[in-house]
């Protein structure tokens, strides 16, 4: 029997925590600020149902063999007292959330520890507690090695494509050269492609080349054909399209704003790298008033 907590049941979280009730050799459990009976998830499959076990206090964790921290990348350190409660001798840790800074992220709250950072892929919404649809089964994408191949065998039972590449840094700094170009639709709360014009696309384009260009420096191969591909996306987008940073903007909720724009600027100076576009969306959306997380530079 594998044991599994993850904190943070969210529209990931929850669905994630629902495909991994499905196996037998899974007792999973998941770590809550609001309880609910039972998880509910429509998926491309039909719907998906299972009973695991709620906590609310994280008095009452135990040591289990993996957690998977499914929370907002700004929650980070709110997970601290649950993972004090969770992570035991040979427990792994599977952050699965934006950004390219996972390990970064958990490196002082968990030092020591086991941590596998997944690219994850998953469109899914939640309208309540312990109620998610799952758009796509979508996929996740850890690194190469014993913890990354263990990994992937938690998930070998579930629709999610779930891997382990040889070069991950790439695979993050791919995703975030799409993440990043949300920025403009969270500004101005339009979809791109209905107010597409040359001064839309030089800004798509500055944002995504910066990206790139950062990751480039950071390691990551990222080819020019992706930021066309990123560029025409934004080009066809059709009304009512968006992201998950612009709808928590909308909602009045904390956005991702340093792992998803932040990162290129504060990496961007690490390497003598300037990053005016991103920079200047951070500075109109934290000038507007939206609330979000800043980390210290």
């Amino acid at each position: 029997m594998t044991t599994i907590a993850i904190i943070g049941p969210g529209a990931l979280g929850g669905t994630v925590a629902a495909w991994l009730s499905q196996q037998e050799e899974h007792e999973v459990v998941v770590c809550a600020r609001t309880g609910f009976a039972n998880l509910m998830v429509e998926t491309p499959a039909g719907l998906l149902t299972a009973r695991p076990e709620v906590i609310t206090d994280p008095a009452l964790a135990m040591p289990v063999d993996w957690v998977l921290v499914t929370t907002k990348t700004y929650d980070a350190e709110a997970t601290s007292t649950w993972l004090g409660r969770l992570v035991g001798d040979g427990t792994r840790v599977g952050v699965l959330q934006n950004g390219v800074e996972h390990v970064a992220r958990f490196a002082p709250i968990l030092p020591g520890r086991a941590i596998v950072p997944a690219v994850v892929d998953i469109p899914a919404s939640r309208s309540a507690p312990g109620r998610m649809q799952q758009h796509r089964f979508g996929s996740i994408v850890v690194p190469q090695g014993v913890d990354g191949d263990a990994f992937v065998a938690l998930f070998a039972q579930t629709r999610i494509a779930v891997s382990a590449v040889p070069d991950w840094t790439s695979r993050a700094w791919a995703k975030l050269c799409h993440n990043c170009a949300g920025a403009l639709t969270t500004l101005t709360q339009r979809s791109t492609g209905p107010v597409w014009n040359n001064e839309i696309e030089a800004l798509v384009r500055g944002l995504v080349s910066e990206c790139a260009a950062v990751g480039r420096a950071e390691g990551a191969d990222i080819p020019d054909s992706l930021i066309e591909t990123v560029i025409e996306g934004a080009r066809q987008a059709p009304e009512g399209s968006g992201n998950s940073m612009s709808a928590d903007r909308l909602a009045g909720r904390p956005m991702e704003l340093d792992a998803r724009n932040g990162v290129i600027g504060r990496l961007g100076r690490k390497h003598g790298i300037a990053t005016p576009v991103n920079d200047l969306f951070v500075m109109l959306l934290t000038a507007s008033g939206s609330p979000w997380i800043v980390q210290a530079t």
